[in-house]
């Protein structure tokens, strides 16, 4: 025990903490990332219409509806979190993910029920989109809080490893079955069989999660609550927005350039690439997995620069660095449209794109107090999805077919850029209390 009555947790228990967290987090990104992957089927399956465009696009809005619900998710998840604990709502989370992705699997087509079909479809999507709301900041906020003080960039990397790792698997299995099945067969059962797979999670996911201790600093907390040292946070939401605006405003930023990031190049360039530029599903689904085993390699390496220097001093370049190399190539894949000029913008994209990924988790989590720390990650982060990342495939969709031209989505990029840099320069210093932090 330490001087607030929290168990100190040994090595042992912080591996299992990082494997739990990791592991749980990985699963719940494996289901809601194949859903994207398979839009484009999805969309002939369960939105039949004469005009393909609107198909896809009623897909993707149903993709950006899992979206909508995330807030709100986060928000009651993290409140929950900062109530009863870290643990508990870890392992609901999961469970909810494994009932949302389990119907999806064996939801009747449009052609089999009708109507009800593609509002089930929605409804499956609303559970999942809850579930992930809460998920990130439980998984980092638990992350973080078994660190080492010096070590917690590098240890909250490990989030974005497992949604690397999720898409990696997703990419994987897509190309997997896309090689080894016929167009029949994955369009009548094939697709079905990585959500399905996604049911394992409620169980094995809980499983994992309940068998790990609560979080110390929360412990603490909860001990000088409970002798009088220290006030609870009745109204967590509104403690974070009184009196954190400007770790508000500064996260909010970070997120949104790291989440564009991931809803245009992992999510929406498969789909613009097989149906905008006519390549191959297998070539675009085999750049994708690379593209994120790249993200999976190089996070923890961003992780441990951000605590040896200052989280400004590595994202700031990464983001500037990752906007000029995200024109550049994607404007090549548009000219060329083969797959080594695909390979070139996932390659490159992705290496750029985990200087900023790799601390973000840590950044998200260290500017606010315990108190009030898994709701502030949770609204900050869930409000930029909202924003800008689970419509992105629906919205860069719609402006390449509005505007005529295939460039459309680099601008989206762009915007997130500008906006990711000035999120970097509002956040406040954290000086070296509790880490490197934010000095530059």
């Amino acid at each position: 025990m330490n001087r607030t009555g929290a168990r100190v947790p040994t090595p042992a228990m912080v591996r299992k903490v990082v494997i739990a967290s990791v592991l749980g987090n990985a699963f719940e990104w494996f289901d809601f990332a194949i859903y994207g992957l398979f839009a484009v089927m999805i969309a002939k399956l369960y939105f039949p219409s004469g005009d393909e465009f609107a198909s896809l696009l009623l897909t993707l809005a149903t993709f950006g509806v899992g979206f909508a619900i995330r807030p709100l998710g986060g928000v009651l998840l993290g409140l929950y979190g900062d109530r009863v604990g870290r643990k508990k709502a870890l392992s609901l989370t999961i469970v909810l993910m494994s009932v949302g992705t389990g119907m999806i699997g064996i939801l009747p087509t449009h052609e089999a029920i009708g109507l009800a079909a593609p509002i089930l479809m929605v409804l499956a999507r609303l559970i999942q989109g809850f579930s992930v709301g809460g998920e990130f900041s439980g998984a980092t906020t638990m992350l973080v809080e078994f660190a080492p003080v010096n070590r917690r960039g590098f240890f909250g990397s490990f989030q974005m490893c497992s949604q690397a790792l999720a898409f990696s698997i997703g990419a994987l299995v897509a190309y997997l079955l896309t090689v080894n099945l016929t167009p029949h067969d994955l369009e009548s059962w094939g697709w079905r069989l990585p959500f399905l797979f996604g049911i394992l999670i409620g169980p094995v996911g809980w499983l994992i999660r309940s068998t790990v201790d609560e979080s110390p600093e929360f412990i603490a907390y909860a001990n000088d609550v409970q002798r009088g040292k220290v006030k609870r946070v009745n109204t967590p939401l509104r403690a974070v927005f009184r009196d954190h605006s400007r770790a508000v405003l500064g996260t909010l930023g970070v997120s949104i350039v790291g989440t564009v990031s991931a809803y245009v190049f992992v999510f929406f360039l498969p789909i613009f690439a097989k149906k905008q530029l006519g390549m191959p599903a297998s070539d675009v689904n085999l750049s994708t997995f690379i593209g994120t085993l790249i993200v999976l390699a190089v996070c923890p390496l961003a992780g441990y620069l951000s605590d040896r220097f200052s989280r400004k001093s590595v994202m700031l370049p990464a983001i500037v660095a990752y906007g000029i190399a995200s024109y550049v190539l994607f404007k090549q894949l548009v000219n060329v449209p083969t797959f080594s000029s695909l390979l070139a913008v996932q390659i490159g994209v992705s290496f750029l794109m985990s200087f900023f990924w790799g601390p973000t988790p840590v950044v998200l989590t260290e500017v606010f107090p315990v108190s009030v720390r898994s709701t502030g990650a949770a609204v900050t982060y869930n409000l930029a999805v909202l924003i800008f990342g689970g419509l992105a495939p629906f919205v860069n969709t719609w402006l390449v077919h509005v505007t005529g031209s295939n460039l459309a989505p680099i601008y989206y990029v762009q915007l997130s850029v500008v906006i990711g840099i000035a999120g970097v320069l509002v956040l406040p210093s954290t000086g070296r209390r509790t880490s490197p932090g934010f000095a530059t």
